[in-house]
Parts: C-alpha cells; sequence; structure tokens
C-alpha cells in the first residue's frame, strides 16, 4: 500500500472545515433524522423512555452516515482503480502533473464557493444530475425511515447526489492510483464530515443556525483555500516545501 496516513490530514480537515457545505446540500434529511427517533412498532399512545428514543435517533443517525461514507469510498474506489488499472496517470508525468495541477484548482474554486465568491463548482454538481434524477425514485422505497437498515441504504443513495465538493475531492481519490488509495482517500473526506452531519442529525436547527452564519463559511472556506493555493505553489516549484507538504495534496497519496 503507497498510501502514506499523513498524506489523508489534509483530505480529513476538508472534509471537517467544507462541512459547512453539507448544510445547505444535506441539511434537510439529515435534520430529519432527528425527528425520526421513535422506536419502530411503537404506537403513538405509549410513553417511550428518552433514552430509548436518544438511542434509537443515534443508531439511525450513524447508519445514515455510515451508508454515505460507504457510497463515497466506492465512488473514489471507482476513481483510483480506473487510474491503476490503465496504469496511464501514474506512468505519464506529464498527464499526473496536470491532473495535481487541476486537483488544487478544484481544491482552491471549492474554498471560493464555501466563501461565497464564486460558485462555478454549481455547473459541476448540474452535471452530475444526470446520474441523480435516475436515483432519486429509489429513496420512495425507503420511507417511512423506520429502521437503521433503511438509513443506512438512504445514505448510500445519499451520497451520489452531485456535490462539487465531493467532486474536488475525488480528483485526489483519482490521483492515488489503486482503488484502495481513492477508498481511503474518499474514508478521510468522509470522516471529516461526520461531525458536523451527526451534530445535525442530533441537533437539527439549532446546529444549522450557527454553522450557516457568514463569519463560519468564510473561515472555513479560507482553510480549505489555503490548501489549494499551497497545493499550486509546491507545482509550480517543484519543489519540496518541507513540512508544509504534509498540507499538500500529493501526486501519489
Amino acid at each position: 500500500m503507497n498510501t502514506h496516513l499523513l498524506s489523508l490530514l489534509p483530505i480529513f480537515i476538508v472534509g471537517l472545515v467544507g462541512s459547512v457545505h453539507c448544510i445547505g446540500m444535506c441539511g434537510g434529511i439529515v435534520g430529519a433524522l432527528s425527528s425520526a427517533g421513535s422506536v419502530p412498532g411503537s404506537t403513538p399512545q405509549r410513553v417511550i423512555p428518552i433514552a430509548t428514543v436518544l438511542r434509537q435517533q443515534a443508531a439511525t443517525v450513524l447508519a445514515y452516515n455510515a451508508g454515505r461514507i460507504s457510497s463515497y469510498m466506492l465512488a473514489g474506489a471507482l476513481a483510483g482503480g480506473l487510474v491503476g488499472g490503465a496504469l496511464a496517470l501514474t506512468q505519464i508525468a506529464a498527464l499526473q502533473t496536470g491532473a495535481y495541477w487541476l486537483a488544487n484548482l478544484m481544491l482552491a474554486a471549492l474554498g471560493l464557493y464555501l466563501m461565497d465568491l464564486w460558485h462555478g463548482l454549481t455547473r459541476l454538481e448540474a452535471a452530475g444530475q444526470f446520474l441523480w434524477r435516475r436515483l432519486q425514485p429509489l429513496f420512495k422505497l425507503l420511507l417511512p425511515m423506520d429502521h437503521p437498515l433503511k438509513a443506512f441504504a438512504l445514505g448510500g443513495l445519499w451520497g451520489w447526489l452531485p456535490c462539487g465538493m465531493v467532486y474536488s475531492v475525488l480528483l485526489t481519490a483519482l490521483l492515488s492510483g489503486s482503488a484502495l488509495g481513492g477508498a481511503l482517500v474518499m474514508l478521510a473526506f468522509g470522516l471529516g464530515t461526520l461531525p458536523t452531519l451527526i451534530g445535525l442529525g442530533l441537533l437539527g436547527a439549532r446546529l444549522r443556525q450557527r454553522m450557516q452564519q457568514r463569519f463560519v463559511r468564510i473561515a472555513c472556506g479560507a482553510v480549505v483555500l489555503s490548501f489549494g493555493v499551497l497545493g499550486l505553489v509546491r507545482a509550480a516549484n517543484g519543489v519540496s516545501l518541507g513540512w508544509l507538504d504534509a498540507l499538500c495534496l500529493t501526486p501519489h497519496l
């Protein structure tokens, strides 16, 4: 395995701070999970202990996020395996360098997107609607979401929602050069988004209101933008930046 764990750190941080975008993209359905914490088979007249409700709610939220991250890992494995199988990007230096530039440009674009300064990534999200329109009918089969398995399946479908942030990280998964490397990249990204989306599922509108404040989006976007700029500086100079390399996307993760 040529994936160094340290090289996954910036991917995790991008998921962590970039998850403010998930508030808008996934906020509705994840917030709805907080009201789906009733125990299957219970009746409205039955008094349910609060601890039981919280356990059921937590199980549903965790199952949803497990499904979502699983779909990210599958997409990452497909992206990384596509390149690894063909042995094209990893052996042709010019193509590898070009893809490295593109991955960091996408990261910079994501930072500007989070800061509400540039919304070019919405065009990329629009392109993903082709697949999304074919997955949407499956949602009807999972409602009502009264079981963790349904939540897992729903999360798995929701992971394919057109999202510029996910597409940006998928370029890094492609650079990993293997299915395993691509899956690990997307796992690190998914784990980064986990705290916000779990909190959103359990706290609902209270967390959503705080996370959508302008200064929060600007701060988070600036962090993502800095990762992209660092990577572009490294690519332009063609030299190591010392310890800052740990904060850059690298051609071979």
